[in-house]
């Protein structure tokens, strides 16, 4: 069980918490490199509960920097993207992607003062398609995470995002929780509706799995487990949480399933997801998918949600079309008649409607968690003693400085004859996967 005071440590994320803290040593996706345009407009970006804005000058650099002008604090959001920098509008103080005043056209030349004037900026670097931002305060920013999704080349990684209305840790849980694909996401599959080679036809023949759980050092990791129905062999779904708020999920062959997916706090009760992974690889979302016999369609095979228009708003951009306001747009004559167990479209969606369904954040202590929640429980446990050993002993967290203990993590099914342990069924299996040919490694700036 987490207690009330466990659930206030583990969710908050603004300056000073000590979930905030954890999550500033490391670098953190912030947009999609293509919503900055060389002089164009800047954007309003909420980040850890800190109201930013970025902006990418005319030689590409991008700054990221807090949204209030260090002169008067009027909003740099109503900036001028000109020339190499961001001119204030209203005293026309001008501000590099570094943060440096680099103008100060208000103030007589023999009385200016620009070169002792700085707004807070934090550093950046682009990769994978993505602006990262490093929040934290070493005077050296700590390598990028060592994911195999960024160690191939930029063009061979697929990159997409959706806003989420509820905190990061119980939109993360979804993906670690193996045993709501059964009932959530195929609830109304029949097994005899299943091919023997589709992927899920395990997890809807049997949807009562066993688990194992373990630490690693990247986090944490599960191996779900069910007879596959062949004498002696056992079909196993393997899945992480790394720190600090990344998952992979299970659903790809193993072999090639290669992605990561963040679950980035704006604030304390709105989050960023992004996924990023190997076009090539079964992470693919342009990889056909096996349908059902007779045509039947399993809940959520439409092939992407819907978005709104972005705004300008502090929440504007990557909201899908369903949401609270209209019931996730539930179809309740479909969940009626059985043809979508939870009556809503796409499998994202219906994992949406449930988190967000929670609240803006979970009353942890109103919980009863059961066997299935091993992994939950775990991953809470993990990172509570992470953030504490940060904020009590200064201990560094796993990823930060040894960014290569992501290369051990990699998710997906794969059916096993092995009577050896969970943990070297994992390895064996790790040391046999597709590897991507890598990219030349690209330092943060």
């Amino acid at each position: 069980m987490t207690t009330a005071s466990e659930g206030l440590e583990l969710t908050r994320v603004g300056p000073g918490t000590v979930m905030g803290e954890l999550m500033r040593q490391y670098w953190i996706p912030a947009a999609q490199s293509s919503e900055l345009v060389r002089d164009g407009a800047p954007m309003r970006l909420m980040l850890l509960g800190e109201k930013l804005i970025a902006f990418r000058d005319s030689a590409g650099r991008v700054g990221v920097m807090d949204q209030r002008c260090p002169h008067r604090c009027a909003s740099l959001f109503l900036g001028r993207n000109e020339a190499g920098g961001l001119r204030c509008v209203y005293h026309g103080w001008k501000f590099d992607a570094a943060g440096n005043c680099v103008d100060m056209p208000s103030v007589p030349p023999h009385l200016d003062f620009k070169d002792k004037v700085k707004a807070k900026a934090y550093r950046v670097t682009e990769r994978a398609g993505l602006v990262w931002v490093y929040m934290g305060a070493r005077a050296e920013a700590p390598p990028l995470p060592g994911f195999e999704t960024l160690l191939v080349p930029d063009d061979e990684v697929g990159v997409s995002c959706i806003a989420r209305d509820c905190n990061f840790l119980q939109a993360l849980e979804g993906d670690i929780d193996t045993s709501h694909f059964g009932f959530l996401h195929a609830g109304h599959v029949d097994p005899d509706d299943v091919p023997e080679d589709h992927p899920i036809r395990h997890a809807v023949t049997n949807r009562t799995p066993e688990y194992h759980v373990a630490d690693t050092p990247w986090g944490t990791q599960y191996a779900a487990y069910r007879p596959s129905g062949e004498p002696g062999r056992t079909y196993w779904r393997f899945a992480n949480f790394l720190l600090p708020f990344w998952t992979q999920q299970p659903q790809g062959e193993f072999g090639e399933h290669v992605h990561a997916r963040a679950w980035v706090p704006l604030d304390d009760t709105h989050t960023m997801y992004y996924y990023l992974f190997w076009k090539r690889g079964s992470a693919s979302l342009a990889r056909p998918r096996p349908g059902l016999k007779g045509g039947k369609k399993m809940g959520g095979a439409t092939p992407n949600p819907t978005f709104q228009p972005n705004t300008t708003d502090w929440f504007g951009r990557w909201r899908l079309v369903a949401n609270e306001a209209n019931d996730w747009t539930i179809d309740r004559a479909a969940q009626q008649a059985g043809a979508i167990y939870s009556g809503i479209e796409n499998i994202h969606t219906q994992d949406q409607a449930v988190t967000e369904s929670m609240g803006p954040i979970t009353d942890h202590a109103f919980e009863t968690l059961g066997p299935s929640d091993l992994m939950i429980a775990r991953t809470r446990r993990r990172l509570l003693m992470a953030a504490r050993a940060l904020r009590d002993t200064g201990t560094v967290p796993s990823g930060v400085d040894d960014p290569e203990v992501y290369r051990g993590a990699r998710s997906g099914f794969f059916i096993s004859g092995e009577t050896i342990p969970w943990q070297d069924i994992y390895a064996k299996a790790l040391a046999a996967a597709v590897r991507p040919p890598p990219a030349p490694r690209q330092a943060a700036e």
